[in-house]
């Protein structure tokens, strides 16, 4: 099965990497990593790069598309950009399954893919999702057809343990998730904002809202 993970300047790693290695434990997936072209991918942090080894041009179909998401306002660059958004909308066509983690629901939302639909993103966009057409939903894990979207950063690696076990069997999916190892037991119960305090999610969403509003630092 072949997996296109979409990497951009300003992405969050773990929405790529997570998904990547459920997928490639599988050792039944080739995944690629692909960009509008091809070389170091800068990330969110600006303490470290990915390397995507294909440009578009050089992949025009997938089995599973999966396109991450990042710190606010980095997905503004790709949501504008019409070389990427063409793109995803081509390698749509041939998939089996098309998928986001966190915020790359609202790239997804920009070329079209989510009109009308029920989807999720991270809790601190869902303002900006609902602008475009889409219904957010505190679900961690999203399907509507063919469309899979899944919500904050860890959140991917769910996603994609499910996609294992529709392709490949839930007893492929477990052996995965043994494999890796996970087994989350965080220290604290503050993972959505259903959990953590009110003082808290306000704090922090009227930080990713003052994000959202500046222009991309890539």
């Amino acid at each position: 099965m072949k997996v296109a993970i979409l990497l951009y300047d300003g992405m969050t790693a773990l929405d790529a990497i997570g998904p990547y290695d459920v997928f490639a434990t599988t050792l039944k997936c080739e995944v690629q990593f692909v960009a509008k072209k091809k070389g170091l991918i800068k990330l969110d942090s600006n303490m470290g790069y990915l390397h995507a080894d294909y440009s578009f041009s050089e992949v025009v179909s997938a089995d599973i598309l999966l396109v991450p998401g990042c710190i606010p306002p980095n997905y503004k660059t790709p949501m504008k950009d019409e070389d990427t958004l063409n793109w995803i909308r081509q390698i749509h066509e041939t998939t089996k399954w098309t998928t986001s983690v966190c915020n790359g629901s609202l790239i997804l939302s920009a070329a079209g893919l989510l009109h009308g639909v029920t989807a999720t993103t991270h809790w601190g966009s869902f303002g900006v999702l609902q602008s475009l057409g889409t219904t957010p939903t505190h679900e961690r894990v999203v399907r509507q057809g063919k469309m899979i979207t899944a919500a904050g950063v860890s959140s991917g690696i769910d996603m994609a343990l499910q996609l294992v076990a529709w392709e490949f069997g839930e007893d492929a999916s477990k052996g995965v998730q043994l494999i890796l190892e996970y087994d989350p037991q965080p220290p604290f119960d503050s993972g959505s904002p259903k959990k953590a305090p009110a003082a808290l999610v306000e704090q922090i969403g009227g930080m990713i809202q003052e994000l959202a509003k500046q222009e991309p630092r890539n």
